[in-house]
C-alpha cells in the first residue's frame, strides 16, 4: 500500500495511532465492512428474494432469504424459536435463543434445511459443514418487541422515543465464521471477489437478519391483530438496526492477528493521508463534509449510554461537534489543504473521540481516493508466520525497539504493570481476563501481553553478539519464538502492535472491542462494563427492496426526517 502520487502528507505515526485510548475512540468510516458490502451489492445490482417463510402465529418456524450477485447466490436460513423467558441470556454459555441462523453457500434444498434444523438451533452443540459460511444467534429486545407487536397489531406505529432508546428489535450474541462449528474455512471463500474484504460473509448474514427481524415482527403483529394490524412504517423500519452484545471473547482478536489488524489501520491511515494531501477542495466536496457533520450531530444526539466512561466521552464528543461546527463555519474548506488544517486543529482542540470522528468525516467526499483501499484490508500474507532465522540479533532488537520502545523500561515486576492475566475459561470456553494476584490463573495465562514479552525478549537478546543469527538465540530460548515472529512481522505491519499495556491495572478491554467493531461499521457503542459492549449494526441502511447506488453508502449518518 504505497502512497499515491497525490499523497504528500505522511500517514500518522503508529506511536500516536496505536494507543488503546485512541483505538477505543475510533468511528466507522468509508472503509467499514458494512458499507463496503452495501456499496458492492448496489453497484452490482444484487437481487434478493424470500423463497420460504414458514412461521406460525407464535413466531416459530423457518425462513430463507437469498442474495444473488453476479456469480453466486447466498442464503440466510433463519430458525425462529419460542424461547421461555427464563432461558433468554446473552451469555456465551446460553443454550437457547429466540432465533438462530446460518448463511448458506447457494440455495438450500429441503434436505439441507432439515439437516441444519437439527444442528443450527443448538449452536456449539451442533455441527454444520462447508456449505455454511457463518452460524449465528439472536435474542429479542423483550420490551421493545412486545411494544412493536402490540402497537402494530392495534393499527398504530411504535413510539419513536422507544425506538431511539434501544435502536434494535433483536441483538446477535455471536456471528461465527471461518471454520467455527464446521463452517467453511476463510481460505475456501477468500478468492471470491464479493467476500475478499474482511468479514463480508458475516456482514451479509447480519444484513439479511435485519430483514428477517422486520418480517417476523410484522408477521406476529398480523397473527395477533388480524385485519387491524398494520405494517411497520418504512421510516421506522429504516431506523432499526441489529444489536450486538460483544464481550471479552473478541478482545484478543486484534492482538492475535497483527498483520490483519495492521491492514485495517494502515488502509484507514492511508485514506486520511490522501485526503489531507488534497490541496484544494471543490464546492461539492466541502458541502458533502458539512452535510455529514450535521448528520453526525444528529447521530450523537441519539447516542445513549448508561456507562459512566461512555457518558463522559459522549459529553466530550457533543462539545467537540459544537467546536468543529464553529470552526467549519469560519472556514470555506476549499483552499490551502483544508483537511490537513482541520486535522491539525482537531489534534489540539478536540478530545480523542472528536479527533477520530473528524478523521472519518473528511473521507466522506472522496470515494475515488478512499474506497479502493478496501481491497487492501484482507490478510493475504501467508509467509508472515515463518521466522527468518538468519536475521541478525541486532536487527531483531531494533525491531523490538521500534514497536515496543515505550515498554522496555517499564518495571514488569510491579503489580500495577502486570495486574491482569488473560486465560480461557473452562466453563465458558472463551477468553477471559482476571486479577493475577487475587485469582489462581497465572498458570493458565494466554500470550496476550506482547509488550511484556517483548521487554523480556529484548533483555534476553542483550548478551548476544550483534551479528549472531537469531536462530541460534531461539535454539537456546524457544520461549521467545512468538515475540521474534511478531518483531519480524512488524517490518510489513507497522500498525500491527498496540502501544499500550494489555495486562495493566488500568487496561480497558472495551477499547479493543470498539477498535474492531468500528471497522465492522458499528455505531452507538454502549459499554455495559469495561469488558463488554452493546452496539447497533445497519441502523439507517436501506432494505434490499430499496437498495440503490444512491443510498448504499451514506445511510450510516441519520437524516432529520428519519
Amino acid at each position: 500500500m504505497e502512497p499515491t502520487a497525490q499523497t504528500t502528507i505522511s500517514r500518522r505515526d503508529p506511536a500516536q495511532v496505536m494507543r488503546l485510548s485512541r483505538l477505543g475512540s475510533l468511528h466507522q468510516c468509508r472503509l467499514s465492512f458494512m458499507r463496503v458490502l452495501t456499496r458492492r451489492m448496489a453497484r452490482e445490482n444484487w437481487s434478493f428474494a424470500r423463497p420460504k417463510f414458514d412461521i406460525d402465529a407464535k413466531g416459530v418456524g423457518v425462513a430463507v432469504y437469498t442474495a444473488t450477485g453476479p456469480a453466486r447466490t447466498y442464503s440466510l436460513i433463519a430458525f425462529a424459536h419460542d424461547l421461555p423467558p427464563d432461558m433468554r441470556s446473552d451469555r456465551v454459555i446460553a443454550t437457547a435463543w429466540d432465533a438462530t441462523f446460518t448463511l448458506f453457500d447457494g440455495v438450500p434444498t429441503d434436505a439441507d434445511i432439515e439437516r441444519l434444523s437439527k444442528n443450527v438451533p443448538y449452536q456449539e452443540a451442533g455441527r454444520v459443514n462447508e456449505k455454511s459460511l457463518s452460524v449465528s444467534r439472536a435474542n429479542r429486545s423483550v420490551r421493545l418487541w412486545a411494544h412493536f407487536v402490540d402497537a402494530l397489531s392495534q393499527g398504530r406505529q411504535p413510539d419513536p422515543a422507544q425506538v431511539d432508546a434501544v435502536g434494535y428489535l433483536m441483538r446477535t450474541t455471536a456471528v461465527y465464521g471461518s471454520g467455527k462449528l464446521g463452517a467453511a474455512d476463510r481460505e475456501a471463500i477468500a478468492d471470491r471477489p464479493e467476500l475478499s474484504a474482511p468479514f463480508q460473509a458475516e456482514m451479509l448474514s447480519v444484513y439479511l437478519t435485519r430483514v428477517f427481524v422486520r418480517d417476523l415482527v410484522e408477521h406476529m403483529a398480523r397473527a395477533k391483530g388480524g385485519e387491524n394490524a398494520v405494517p411497520l412504517a418504512p421510516e421506522t423500519a429504516q431506523r432499526l438496526g441489529i444489536g450486538n452484545s460483544t464481550g471479552l471473547g473478541m478482545a484478543p482478536y486484534i492482538v492475535n492477528h497483527p498483520v490483519l489488524f495492521n491492514n485495517w489501520i494502515m488502509a484507514r491511515e492511508e485514506a486520511i493521508a490522501r485526503v489531507r494531501s488534497v490541496e484544494t477542495a471543490t464546492a461539492e466536496e466541502a458541502a458533502c463534509f458539512r452535510r455529514m457533520l450535521r448528520r453526525s450531530e444528529l447521530s450523537a444526539a441519539r447516542w445513549c449510554s448508561e456507562h459512566p466512561v461512555q457518558i463522559e466521552k459522549l459529553a466530550s464528543l457533543r462539545k467537540d461537534l459544537e467546536a468543529l461546527a464553529a470552526w467549519v463555519a469560519s472556514d470555506d474548506l476549499r483552499n490551502d489543504r483544508p483537511w490537513d488544517r482541520l486535522i491539525r486543529w482537531s489534534g489540539t482542540a478536540l478530545s480523542l473521540e472528536g479527533q477520530e470522528l473528524a478523521a472519518s468525516l473528511i473521507l466522506e467526499p472522496y470515494a475515488e481516493l478512499v474506497d479502493g483501499l478496501s481491497d487492501c484490508m484482507a490478510d493475504a500474507n501467508k509467509d508472515a508466520f515463518i521466522i527468518n532465522g538468519a536475521m541478525p540479533v541486532s536487527q531483531v532488537r531494533s525491531l523490538l525497539q521500534d514497536s515496543f520502545g515505550w515498554a522496555l523500561d517499564l518495571d514488569w515486576a510491579a503489580r500495577e504493570n502486570c495486574a491482569r492475566a488473560w486465560y480461557v475459561s473452562e466453563e465458558k470456553l472463551e477468553p477471559r481476563m482476571g486479577e493475577r494476584f487475587d485469582e489462581p490463573i497465572a498458570n493458565y495465562e494466554q500470550p496476550l501481553a506482547p509488550a511484556r514479552d517483548a521487554a523480556l525478549a529484548h533483555a534476553a537478546l542483550a548478551g548476544w553478539e550483534a551479528e549472531a543469527p537469531v536462530a541460534a538465540f531461539l535454539l537456546r530460548h524457544p520461549e521467545h519464538r512468538h515475540t521474534v515472529r511478531r518483531a519480524q512481522m512488524s517490518q510489513a505491519a507497522p500498525y500491527g502492535e498496540i502501544r499500550s499495556n494489555t495486562i495493566s491495572d488500568r487496561v480497558l478491554p472495551v477499547d479493543m472491542l470498539r477498535a474492531k467493531l468500528s471497522f465492522f461499521g458499528a455505531t452507538h457503542f454502549d459499554p455495559r462494563s469495561d469488558r463488554w459492549v452493546r452496539i447497533c449494526m445497519y441502523a439507517g441502511a436501506p432494505y434490499p427492496e430499496d437498495l440503490t447506488t444512491a443510498n448504499a453508502d451514506l445511510w450510516v449518518y441519520p437524516e432529520a426526517d428519519q
